[in-house]
């Protein structure tokens, strides 16, 4: 059986790559991975987008929506960030299968990376059913796609 490799969030190894120049620093994936098991990188800031950035949200959509130009990711400024988005996603999607990823973790709730729940696009901190570009993209690429939290989740004894 293929070894598992991972791509994971930078945000979430403690890389300050976040919209508001911060990090999501989750110590325990640290802990429980080898460094030559797992690549990372934030694919908005391998898109293009500057730290910091304004926040952006999917509208009227999801990221599958937004890989078939049929929804928008628009910053809180109002500028469309699509392009932006899809060419970091297309990034992280080369990485990975350079890599030869078969798993990746992505930081929850994100346009890019949120691969159970983004932002309603309202920019009002309400969350809707749905999954960032780069997560769609992996998805539809074979690559099992899972937030920091289902991770550590499958790391507790099945007992608990």
């Amino acid at each position: 059986m293929q070894q598992r490799r991972y791509l994971i969030s930078a945000c979430l190894l403690g890389q300050k790559v976040r919209y508001d120049g911060q990090d999501c620093l989750l110590k325990e994936l640290l802990e429980h991975l080898v460094p030559d098991q797992y690549v990372s990188l934030c694919p908005e800031v391998s898109g293009g987008l500057p730290i910091p950035r304004p926040p952006a949200e999917i509208q009227s959509g999801d990221g599958r929506d937004v890989l078939l130009y049929q929804a928008h990711v628009v910053d809180i400024k109002g500028t469309d960030v699509s392009d932006t988005f899809i060419k970091g996603a297309y990034a992280a999607l080369e990485l990975a299968q350079n890599f030869q990823v078969t798993h990746a973790i992505l930081k929850a709730n994100s346009p890019s990376c949120g691969s159970d729940l983004i932002y309603d696009g309202s920019f009002s901190g309400r969350k809707i059913q749905g999954q960032g570009v780069t997560a769609v993209l992996f998805q539809q690429h074979g690559i099992m796609v899972m937030t920091e939290q289902e991770f550590l989740q499958q790391l507790k004894p099945q007992s608990e």
